[in-house]
This record gives C-alpha cells, structure tokens and sequence, in this order.
C-alpha cells in the first residue's frame, strides 16, 4: 500500500516524499481513508507509529484553502496535552502543507497571548492547542462555531494530566455537525468514558494490543542500590558509549540532582521540567537533537511530544507514578520501525511497580546485573557509616521513651486505684 493508494493527494505527497516518508505504518494505512471520508475515528495506538500523520495529512487535504487571508475562519481544532507535543505537531503540520495555501497556528502557554491573537486575528485555517490555552482564547472571543474537524491527541495523557474540564468545555463550543478524531497511546476506562461523550458512531481502530509497547525496542531491568543508581547510569552511558540518551526521572528534585552528577562524571548533559521556562526547555530540546547534549534528563512532563530522530536509548531512572507512563517514556526510542533499547534502573523499592507495569504491558522485562560494574568503594564506606550513626541515634531516643512511659502507666494504675 502507498500514500498515493490511500487517497493523499500530490501536493502532499511531494511534500512527504521530501520528508523520506516511503510507506504508509498500519495506523496510517487504517486512519487516513476514514477520515478522508468524514467519519469519527477512535484510534489506540503505541507511541512513534505515525499518529500525527494519520490525523494530520488527510485533516490538511480536507481543509485545503485557496481564499484570502481575510476571509479564512477557523476549521480545523487539535488539542494535546503538552506544549512540546503542540509544538511538535504545529512544526510537522507545517512540512506537510508546504505545499499547500493554509495557516496554521500554535497557541500554547509560556508565550504572549497578545501576540496569539493577533495571528488568529489575520485569519487561521487551524489551530494546534493545550486545553487550558484554547479555552484562554475562547474567553477573549475566538471561535470555533465553523470548526469542521476537532481532534484529540494522546487523549489519555490529557486526561490524566487534569484535562477534562477543559475538554467538556471546548466541546459544546464546536458546531453539530463537526468530525471528531480521537488517538491515544493507551486504552483505559477514562478515555472510553470521553469517546461515548464526543464520537458519534466513530470507527474504532486498534493498531496494537492494549498498552503495549513497541516490538522493536529491547527492555531490560538492571538491579541496583537506590544510592548507586547515578553512578550506574554514568557507567553505562560512558562504558557502552551512549552517543544519545534520554533518562527519565520521578521528580524534578531528582532530574536537577542527576544532571549534577553527571556532570561531575564528564557527560554533557541537561534537564528539562516544570520549573524551566518555555524557552530553556526548546533551547535544550534542540541542542540534543542536535547532538550537543549527550544526556537529556527529563521528568514525565517530556514523556510525551518528544519527536527525537533515531534516539537509540532510554532510561528510566526512576519509574513512573503512573505505569501507562511507562509506555509513553520508552516509545520516545524504537519509533517508525526502527530498533532502541529501554534500560530500568530498578531498586527494591520499585519491585512492586515494575509488576504493574509489567501487567499493563503484558510481558516481562528481563532483570540483570550489570557486570564491571563496580561503584567507589569510598562512598560505600561512607554510607555504612552514617547507616550505623542513625541506628545507634536511633537506640538512645528509644531507651529513655520506653522508662517513661512505664513510669506514667504505673503512676496513672495507681491513681485510679485511689480513685
């Protein structure tokens, strides 16, 4: 099966060609004639198949546009849940339609809302948003009553992010007869609920089995003290000569204590999170893209929208709150066919939640030692030491609370016994 089988038409076919785009992937093959032919759409499908393509080369043929700027409405809607996912989609959006005579804006947080509007102002064929932003926008008066395709990107990640509200919001806003795309990487409860709310007799497709992850990415666990794994992580990305990595974290304390010691191990490498700023967080995204950076550390905030060329190698430093995240973070290596490696750095803690997660996905992930591996001795001794302080610190409180409180026991017994 080829695009030009499909139904894509030339302009966009020329446009992907120049993309290295060759064959249609199987969500691509599935999702691009139903929505060609208007029909609502309920796809799942692993991280790194084509979504954006699936949704986006036949939602640009349909809103194709040959009028002027002035007298172009607002028709096609796509909400994701995160900026660096807008803007990913926003930028290939734009290859796609290089051809083709449509605007196409991004309208997310971080960025001057002034400056938003007066681009939607000169007249907008489609908007790529975060919920909360679009919903900023229809306050100060944009609107989507001529809105002829709404779509819904990594709909359960919007939805575990707080998303709902807005969504339930923006929904009514959209006029009757309006198409409704809706993809989303994991299959759960809450997306089902939200499907039978906004689909109308939508044509279901299931690329993959439920929560799975991708064939091509090799998963193993390797077993470590919590207080080794930064010295873990820097050996293997040194030892093994890791040209590219993405190492995700729990928190953002973690992420800013991990880049510090790698640092310290020669690697160069940076964080992004919450905390950082809109523009810190794409400075950094592309210098690692660009291969300036050899160690990008990121909280699950990235887990998702990270559209990273061949990246070969993911770690999960810490395992997700949240098991369907990890089918988010490792889909960010092994995208479109092509082989990555997710490597977990698993302590005693997280025995419990590598289960889980390896219930969700439906296999089990290989647990290893890493052999060579052999962390500062020094550091070991250091943490015997404060082990064996806290305990005896711990024997001194304990002694004197336990007479005390026989002495009162005894004198509370013999009071009611006056009494």
């Amino acid at each position: 099966m080829s695009f030009e089988k499909l139904g894509v038409m030339k302009p966009l076919l020329s446009a992907i060609k120049e993309l290295g785009y060759k064959n249609p992937t199987t969500i691509q093959t599935r999702a691009i004639p139903l929505v060609l032919a208007k029909e609502d759409v309920f796809a799942t499908a692993q991280t790194g198949t084509g979504k954006t393509a699936a949704f986006g080369l036949p939602m640009l043929q349909r809103l194709r546009n040959t009028s002027a700027d002035e007298n172009r409405t607002l028709r096609g809607v796509i909400l994701s849940p995160t900026r660096e996912l807008s803007i990913q989609i926003y930028e290939d959006l734009n290859n796609y339609a290089k051809n083709m005579k449509l605007n196409i804006a991004v309208l997310v947080g971080g960025k001057d809302i002034e400056s938003q509007q007066r681009i939607l102002n000169k007249g907008v064929d489609i908007v790529i948003a975060t919920p909360g932003r679009l919903i900023e926008h229809v306050d100060k008066g944009l609107k989507l009553n001529d809105v002829e395709i709404f779509v819904l990107d990594e709909a359960d990640r919007m939805l575990d992010m707080g998303f709902v509200k807005e969504i339930k919001k923006t929904h009514p806003l959209l006029p009757k007869r309006h198409q409704t795309l809706l993809f989303s990487a994991t299959y759960s409860d809450k997306v089902r609920k939200l499907s039978k709310l906004i689909l109308t007799k939508p044509q279901f497709i299931e690329s993959a089995k439920k929560n799975s992850t991708v064939d091509t990415i090799n998963q193993v666990a390797y077993m470590v003290d919590t207080d080794k794994k930064a010295a873990l992580c820097a050996y293997l990305i040194g030892s093994r000569n890791f040209r590219q990595v993405l190492v995700f974290t729990k928190t953002k304390v973690s992420a800013d204590e991990l880049v510090e010691e790698l640092k310290k191990d020669g690697l160069k490498a940076d964080v992004i999170h919450g905390d950082k700023t809109q523009a810190k967080r794409l400075k950094t995204l592309n210098m690692f893209k660009e291969e300036k950076i050899r160690v990008l550390v990121a909280t699950d905030i990235a887990s998702r929208g990270l559209d990273i060329e061949e990246l070969p190698y993911v770690i999960n430093y810490e395992l997700p709150s949240v098991p369907e995240d990890y089918v988010h973070r490792v889909g960010r290596t092994g995208r479109a066919g092509r082989e990555g490696e997710a490597i977990t750095l698993l302590d005693i803690y997280e025995k419990f939640d590598i289960k889980e997660i390896e219930r969700l996905i439906g296999q089990k992930i290989p647990k290893e030692t890493v052999e060579g591996f052999e962390p500062d001795p020094t550091i070991r001794r250091k943490d015997v030491e404060e082990t064996k302080l806290k305990s005896e610190h711990k024997k001194e409180i304990k002694k004197p609370r336990k007479k005390h409180y026989k002495k009162t026991t005894n004198k509370h017994r013999k009071v009611t016994k006056r009494g």
